[in-house]
C-alpha cells in the first residue's frame, strides 16, 4: 500500500463512522455492518504490517 499509517487510521475512522451511521439508520443489518468493519480493519492491519 502507498498510503501512510495515519492516513490509513483516519480512512479507517470515517469508514466506520460511516457503516455505524448507516447501521444505526436502519439502512443495512448488524451482519453487513461487520462484515464491512472487519474489511476495514483488515486493511489497516494490511497497511501497519507495510510500515514496519
Amino acid at each position: 500500500m502507498s498510503e501512510d499509517l495515519p492516513e490509513a487510521v483516519e480512512q479507517f475512522l470515517e469508514a466506520t463512522d460511516t457503516a455505524l451511521s448507516e447501521y444505526d439508520q436502519g439502512y443495512v443489518d448488524a451482519d453487513a455492518t461487520l462484515s464491512v468493519v472487519r474489511d476495514h480493519v483488515e486493511t489497516l492491519r494490511e497497511t501497519a504490517a507495510d510500515e514496519e
